[in-house]
């Protein structure tokens, strides 16, 4: 589990095809983070850009991670190239301060920006959101967006043709995240509130009583 703050911006040293021991078909990611690999063993959990991945081999100041290709399919890694930063976290430890919300790093897929706007000390960010994900996308509610937890300042209306939400950005948000360099077309990993899903789940099970 993570809680959505993200604690160092990574940078991809290579992401190449690679065969499990099994005989399925995956990637080999490195990423470059001395802090998410200050205290990681094999088999820890290190979210990158919001993706929860395993630890299976490490140096001083990188770690490697299998990526299966359905996690590829649904997200942005594809997009991603060496030199690229993501923004990494560590899984929290238990006793820790919930800064964020939670996150599980299992993202429910992309969205991409549709505009970016300056303003008074912050920066409004909308993205395109897949019309099956919208009714669990609210206004002042939480959402992961490349890992990153963030408050929903606006939400599109329900009948609108294109649905959309906005998030308001600080400057250490900017400063400190991959955000700080996104811009119109650029995709992100989106992952809805558990709670929302959660609740979406009973509904359709009262339904059918």
């Amino acid at each position: 589990m993570f809680t959505g703050i993200i604690e160092e911006l990574g940078e991809i040293v290579s992401f190449e095809p690679h065969t499990t021991e099994q005989g399925g078909d995956a990637y080999r990611l490195t990423v470059r983070g001395p802090l998410a690999v200050s205290d990681a063993s094999h088999g820890d959990s290190i979210a990158v850009n919001g993706l929860c991945l395993t630890v299976v081999e490490q140096t001083a100041d990188a770690f490697t991670a299998d990526v299966m290709q359905v996690s590829v399919d649904m997200s942005t890694l594809g997009d991603r190239r060496p030199g690229d930063r993501v923004n990494l976290e560590r899984a929290a430890a238990v006793g820790d301060r919930l800064g964020g919300h939670i996150v599980q790093g299992h993202i429910d897929g992309t969205a991409r920006v549709l505009s970016v706007v300056d303003g008074d000390g912050q920066r409004t960010v909308r993205f395109a959101l897949d019309p099956a994900l919208a009714h669990l996308v609210v206004r002042k509610g939480s959402i992961a967006v490349d890992g990153i937890s963030l408050t929903v300042s606006a939400v599109s209306e329900p009948d609108e043709a294109e649905q959309w939400f906005e998030v308001s950005l600080i400057p250490e948000t900017l400063a400190t995240t991959t955000l700080g360099f996104r811009a119109v077309g650029d995709r992100v990993n989106i992952e809805t509130d558990i709670v929302a899903r959660h609740v979406e789940r009973m509904l359709q099970l009262e339904d059918k009583r």
